[in-house]
């Protein structure tokens, strides 16, 4: 069934937000999160992003890239707050958003509460009203399936939009370079390079056979949206699947008491964002990461549900003390999943659309 969906992707939302409360940052290099010796750049200011700084990179590598570059603490309290404001303003139009995080959320406006016909003026107006109310910009692409407007809201970013409308998407995703496909990663791009395929009109030649034999059950995937096919709805109720926190330490620790008070603090900030959302877990894992950068992740799971912070730290020593440590230690976090999370926990309430025919984009 064709929609009219809108994706709102604020433009480095963290970065933009020290930016705006910090008039001193403005105009400079700056990354959230990390330091300038350890740690993972959470967000990346488009000053920075010039530098080849990004998101998920490591703090040391994003200091080689930009010397001058300014580390900043996150505050996500405050992310929270201008995110709320962002979510009431897509709720003046439309009961059918879906949230993806702080920063971006899908909108479906095919029936919406303006009576507009247009999802493109909706998207203008909502990123005008974003910039009135927040003082940020945010950038939007429009289309009829979610997968097209994820990919059009990169398209003429920073604060800008891109409309792909319906006798447009054929075109648009044959000439669309295979790396900017939606749920297309570094890896998969490479082994379809080594196929011969580059752009979406490669994509398309392949059939459905032979991107299933390649790429499992990802090639029907594949082979849907690069014909403009994805039938995922917009969902408000997102029912949230796990919930944790992580910190990474400016030296290695080898001590186990230190990694014990370590482990006391983040559990706090989990029981903290348990008791916001309202939700508890049976299955608690404990992540590991060494100096080597080497990866592990222990877990178990219990008999009933778990929010307290002393629970959750005693859980996550028994995990700790489940076998000896091979090396000192770079990064801790701890998860809870398994929620006691319910369908008809909804952040929003879910209306029917009446699918039209005739769309004006």
């Amino acid at each position: 069934m064709m929609r009219k969906i809108i994706h709102i992707d604020m433009d480095a939302f963290y970065a933009s937000v020290e930016q705006l409360d910090n008039p001193e940052l403005q105009g400079k290099a700056i990354a959230v999160g990390g330091s300038s010796k350890r740690g993972v750049v959470s967000a990346a200011s488009y000053e920075a992003r010039k530098y080849g700084v990004k998101s998920a990179m490591s703090s040391v590598i994003a200091t080689r890239n930009c010397p001058h570059l300014i580390f900043v603490k996150p505050r996500f309290e405050r992310y929270r707050e201008i995110s709320k404001r962002i979510r009431s303003i897509f709720l003046e139009y439309t009961d059918l958003v879906e949230p993806l995080s702080l920063d971006e959320a899908y909108l479906d406006v095919t029936e919406n509460k303006k009576g507009l016909p247009s999802a493109t003026l909706i998207a203008k107006e909502i990123r005008e009203k974003i910039k009135a109310k927040t003082g940020l910009n945010a950038s939007a692409g429009i289309s009829i399936n979610k997968f097209i407007a994820k990919v059009a809201s990169d398209y003429n970013k920073p604060n800008g939009q891109k409309t792909v409308s319906p006798e447009e998407v054929e075109s648009f995703l044959e000439d669309l370079e295979i790396r900017k496909f939606h749920g297309v990663g570094k890896v998969t791009a490479e082994k379809m390079y080594r196929l011969g395929i580059f752009t979406g009109s490669d994509l398309k030649a392949k059939t459905r056979e032979e991107l299933g034999k390649h790429f499992g059950k990802n090639g029907p995937y594949y082979y849907d949206v690069v014909r403009g096919i994805h039938r995922a709805e917009v969902k408000p109720n997102r029912i949230r699947k796990s919930l944790g926190a992580e910190r990474t330490f400016n030296e290695n620790i080898s001590s186990e008491v230190f990694m014990l008070e370590r482990l006391e603090n983040i559990a706090e900030e989990i029981e903290r964002r348990l008791k916001t959302s309202k939700v508890a877990g049976k299955t608690i894992t404990l992540k590991i990461k060494y100096s080597d950068f080497t990866l592990q992740t222990r877990s178990k799971t219990i008999a009933y549900y778990i929010a307290d912070k002393h629970l959750i730290l005693e859980n996550a020593k028994e995990l700790l003390y489940q076998e000896r440590m091979k090396n000192s230690v770079r990064l801790l976090g701890i998860s809870l999943s398994n929620l006691n999370t319910e369908k008809d926990k909804t952040a929003f309430k879910k209306e029917e659309i009446i699918v039209q025919l005739k769309f004006e984009f």
